[in-house]
């Protein structure tokens, strides 16, 4: 058996040759990129003859003297018993000890093996057991690491190519489905809506091969260039840190691994990994902590996400403003706002659109119903699986589903958004209640839509992200939502009362009897067909409340747009407010890129335009989500507007001030009852008997859960109600004014 290759050189030349010639031109040397790397400003010089001394006195020693250069303010009495090899460059050494947090550290190089590094003022690095060409910036402190090394053919977790490199080395992400058919390729920068467009039109093999290219471009091919580590960054007690780019005022501490890694972070947005974590293959954005025991390998982590307590992140896009802590997440994408608890939920090839929260037990997608490893879960905004719940692949839900706790034995595919979904073990069927969430959840789902939008921290907002949960999106989904209603209320009709001559067909009649609120629908056992992959009875339940509530969800929506339109822009008119609307479409077909909305025929038009070669970069499609969020409030209105009309049967003609009028009202009557809902779904965790036996009296329950009427979310909706109200009003007096003229 063939052991160990161990290659044996002359230690002269440790240090040296960090580039082959081969990769080389004419001007270049092995420096060349490290002097366009170091962006200090130091001017360094030769030593002297007494630093020379001070340092071998210190028990400091050199290949090669010469080699060492060093600012005019380098004090060679803080450089003790280190190695040196190969060209070393340092800035100014001070008396005096740099303390972050509870560590008090003097200035100065100590105990440590040090090759062919550059270093900014007043740097501590201490016990560092081999540090090989890196360049770091001022006020660092390195103390207690094992292995700080960087190859020449350092990529920093971006999925690119040095020169010389065979295909097979790249790195690849295969989210979204385990086979890889999904597979992109990470980059620094990259967006939410960067990885689901490269993700999602597989059958464009044209637009993928520019993404391909696009990331190509962005980076060098050339080998040689360094790792850095950017000022005020603290490094302290971990084991190998190797092919790592950390930007500034970073915290690295206790890690065991850290591999092939960009770490970006600034004073705004500090980055953080702590103890016994392991990362290879990432990148890790702005302001993002991992921490206790991570392990990470080919994924992604979006702005200020996090990763905690053992969880698992592999072959996965992490979202801005995501947490998962004690889980483990498989070949996923997912986008913004994304939170995810407790050891044993598990999340494999998946797409996970975002504001979703995934509870302990749940195992999303754990079975796979082929013979091979390539199904999918898409799960729309607003995804809230419960306790121990068990889905396979390939299943697919609207904006908004919440899923009670099961073992869901079948595929699913959940086309009506804000709905309940339990599996009715003792009757043998799928149990759909639609409108779950405005009925009985209305605190969470409007408090969830505040929280996300207040926990927002992105400096650099590219992706405008919605987190309404009324948005083009989840209100298509409501008008097909209504659609199939009135089919299956339609059909069960005539199931059970079989009349002789009735022509009309089935959703004629659901839609007749649903507007009606006739009573006859509670009677009706209404079932639905294509939502489940299997034989047994799929129920929707509490058809006609659901339908009323879509019905006033979707009018609120429009005139809560056309609010919010009146309150920027000038008019005195109904006459002058329905000119804006003259050359506006239908509804269109919207569609959620990576958490932002965007029209169907915009992201076309954009395919279109990267395969013409009008866009080529990556930046010109950052440039395109800026475009999109900078018209989406115009978008927004012209589709809540078209809502009202289309759900009214209404033509924009035929449309008069007292039509709208009337809708403005129906509106604020629904407001009203949305925040009387908010109050009474919390109100219910104070009036539980069973939450209420905890505790020996009221005060105590009060000083543990916190009083109900002080509750800051309930009041600041209360205040919604009156300003919208108020609103309202100054609405309503515009629109009766008559324009003489």
């Amino acid at each position: 058996m063939k052991g160990n290759i161990i290659k044996k050189h002359a230690v002269s030349t440790l240090g040296y040759g960090f580039v082959k010639a081969a990769f080389l031109t004419e001007e270049q040397d092995e420096y060349f990129f490290r002097n366009l790397q170091n962006r200090s400003g130091i001017a360094y010089r030769h030593l002297n003859a007494y630093e020379i001394e001070v340092l071998v006195r210190n028990r400091n020693t050199s290949d090669d003297w010469n080699k060492i250069l060093v600012s005019d303010a380098f004090t060679p009495e803080l450089v003790k018993n280190c190695k040196f090899y190969g060209l070393v460059r340092i800035g100014k050494l001070e008396p005096y000890f740099l303390e972050f947090s509870d560590l008090k550290v003097p200035v100065g190089l100590y105990n440590s093996t040090i090759i062919s590094c550059d270093f900014g003022d007043n740097v501590v690095v201490d016990n560092v057991n081999y540090m090989s060409h890196y360049i770091v910036g001022s006020e660092v402190i390195i103390v207690n690491v094992n292995e700080l090394v960087t190859t020449n053919y350092a990529k920093f977790g971006n999925g690119i190519l040095k020169e010389g490199e065979n295909e097979s080395t790249r790195v690849w992400l295969e989210i979204c489905n385990e086979n890889g058919g999904r597979s992109i390729i990470p980059f620094i920068g990259m967006l939410p809506g960067d990885a689901y467009l490269w993700s999602k039109y597989r059958d464009d093999q044209e637009l993928l091969d520019k993404f391909k290219a696009f990331t190509a471009e962005k980076f060098d091919a050339k080998r040689g260039y360094y790792g850095k580590i950017g000022d005020r960054t603290v490094v302290k007690n971990c084991n190998i840190i190797k092919d790592v780019w950390i930007g500034t005022d970073a915290y690295l501490k206790g890690a065991n691994k850290i591999k092939n890694i960009t770490i970006n972070s600034s004073p705004e947005a500090k980055s953080q990994i702590g103890e016994g974590c392991e990362l290879v293959n990432g990148i890790i954005e702005e302001g993002c902590r991992v921490f206790y025991g991570v392990k990470a390998v080919r994924f992604f982590m979006a702005s200020h996400s996090q990763l905690k307590y053992g969880a698992r992140l592999i072959n996965s896009y992490l979202g801005n403003n995501a947490v998962i802590s004690c889980c483990e997440v498989l070949n996923t994408l997912i986008f913004p706002a994304h939170e995810q608890h407790h050891n044993n939920s598990f999340l494999c090839a998946s797409l996970i659109m975002g504001q979703s929260n995934i509870a302990a037990g749940a195992t999303i997608g754990s079975n796979h119903n082929s013979r091979s490893p390539d199904g999918e879960i898409i799960a729309g905004r607003g995804f809230w699986p419960g306790l121990c719940v068990s889905l396979k692949h390939n299943s697919k839900f609207a904006s908004f589903t919440i899923i009670a706790k099961g073992n869901y034995p079948a595929e699913l595919d959940i086309q009506l958004p804000f709905t309940l979904v339990c599996n009715n073990e003792s009757t043998d069927r799928l149990v759909l209640v639609p409108a779950y969430w405005f009925k009985y959840n209305m605190y969470a789902l409007a408090r969830n839509c505040w929280k996300y939008l207040d926990r927002d921290k992105r400096i650099e907002r590219i992706q405008q992200i919605e987190y309404d949960y009324l948005a083009p999106d989840s209100i298509n989904e409501m008008f097909a939502g209504l659609n199939i209603m009135e089919e299956s209320v339609g059909n069960a009709y005539l199931l059970k009362y079989n009349p002789v001559n009735e022509t009309r067909k089935p959703a004629e009649i659901g839609k007749e009897l649903l507007c009606n609120q006739n009573p006859f629908v509670d009677e009706l056992e209404v079932l639905l067909e294509n939502h489940e992959n299997a034989k047994r009875k799929v129920q929707l339940t509490k058809v006609s409340q659901g339908y009323t509530i879509f019905n006033k969800m979707i009018v609120y929506y429009g005139i809560n747009e056309l609010v919010k339109f009146s309150k920027t822009t000038e008019f005195t008119s109904f006459t002058q407010l329905v000119s804006v609307f003259s050359n506006m479409s239908g509804r269109g077909e919207w569609l959620n890129i990576g958490g932002q909305l965007i029209p169907k025929n915009s992201v076309n038009e954009l395919r279109n335009k990267i395969r013409s070669g009008e866009l080529n970069a990556w930046e010109d499609v950052h440039e395109f989500y800026t475009h999109q969020g900078s018209a989406y409030s115009e978008q927004k209105l012209f589709h809540a507007f078209a809502s009202i009309l289309e759900l009214k049967s209404y033509s924009l003609n035929a449309l008069t001030a007292d039509m709208l009028i009337a809708l403005i009202d129906e509106a604020i009557l629904t407001k009203e009852w949305m925040t009387a809902n908010i109050y009474e779904s919390r109100a219910k965790d104070y009036h539980n008997p069973f939450r209420k036996m905890v505790y020996d009296n009221a005060l105590e329950m009060e000083a543990v859960m916190g009083s109900l009427e002080d509750n800051s979310f309930i009041q600041q909706q209360r205040e919604e109600f009156i300003q919208f109200q108020l609103a309202c009003k100054t609405l309503k007096n515009k629109l009766v004014y008559v324009d003489i003229a």
